[in-house]
């Protein structure tokens, strides 16, 4: 009972961190590509270390799913972009917030990758979470609509490198795909800040409190917070893990209250368009598990 209670406190632990994120997004004062490109260098070097120690499979063997790989790798790079882009441009909630619709976004990505029949009723989910964005953005300026846009874009990538990897999971070790999707975001957004001429000494152009801030995120909100997700995942099970991460733009607009007094800047219409959306997310979380639970049950009688 007190194991399972700790497997408890590590994943709402681990929820935290990922909440925490986004906090960082404001927290660190360098620009957001950069913030991204040091972030996927510190998570690779600290699983390349981790996962070596731990004895977890590293290396990919199938070249056709090394290419899906690839491809979801500089998914995860454009979704970093845009996640601390749109933070940047705003507030650290609305970024967190406009993250918690990716699970939306697999409602309509999953039937096509797994051949699934599409469900009306998780379409209606995301269209009651398009009420709650109209509620966020009702007292919106033009920046802060660019940085709705950015977030919702970061969300729909988010949506695709969710079921593109749980497909390649059914062949690649997960700690296998992380590892890679982490060395090809690196040299990915490297070849970008290269074509922008922003690949030079302002790279490393920060204080110390950025790169103790930038190592925190790397090493424990990342590399971390993965190997530890793969744990939690095996004692409780994926379902409550999965229904528990919802919480995580919870976790962020209570701890951007205190930090960044981010309640300064928010009005009621935008923690009530947040309620929505976090309620209808939860909500589609159950449900799927919910129809997953009866598939299987069919499949075994």
């Amino acid at each position: 009972m007190f194991q399972k209670f700790r497997y408890y406190i590590l994943m709402h632990l681990v929820i935290f961190m990922w909440g925490f994120t986004g906090i960082l997004g404001k927290l660190i004062h360098i620009d957001a590509q950069y913030l991204v490109w040091h972030r996927i260098l510190i998570a690779f070097l600290s699983l390349l270390i981790g996962l070596y120690f731990l004895k977890m499979p590293m290396r990919i063997h199938n070249r056709k799913a090394m290419l899906k790989v690839f491809g979801t790798g500089i998914i995860v790079a454009l979704h970093w972009i845009t996640f601390y882009s749109a933070i940047k441009l705003s507030t650290a909630s609305l970024g967190i917030l406009c993250l918690s619709t990716a699970t939306l976004h697999v409602t309509w990505i999953e039937p096509i990758v797994f051949k699934k029949k599409f469900s009306w009723i998780e379409f209606l989910f995301g269209a009651l979470v398009i009420f709650g964005i109209y509620f966020v953005s009702s007292d919106f300026d033009e920046t802060q609509y660019l940085a709705l846009g950015l977030g919702l874009v970061s969300a729909l990538c988010a949506g695709f490198f969710s079921v593109f990897n749980a497909k390649l999971a059914e062949e690649v070790p997960s700690s296998a795909i992380t590892l890679h999707e982490m060395g090809i975001g690196l040299v990915f957004l490297s070849g970008m800040l290269l074509y922008n001429g922003k690949l030079d000494s302002n790279l490393f152009n920060m204080s110390g409190s950025d790169f103790a801030w930038l190592l925190f995120l790397g090493i424990c909100c990342t590399s971390f917070a993965f190997v530890a997700t793969i744990e939690v995942m095996k004692k409780l099970g994926a379902f409550t893990v999965s229904l528990s991460i919802n919480l995580e733009p919870v976790y962020t607009i209570l701890l951007a209250i205190p930090i960044l007094h981010e309640d300064e800047l928010l009005n009621g219409n935008f923690y009530a368009g947040s309620a929505m959306i976090i309620v209808v997310v939860i909500a589609n979380a159950i449900y799927k598990s919910k129809m997953r639970e009866r598939e299987l049950k069919r499949a075994q009688s």
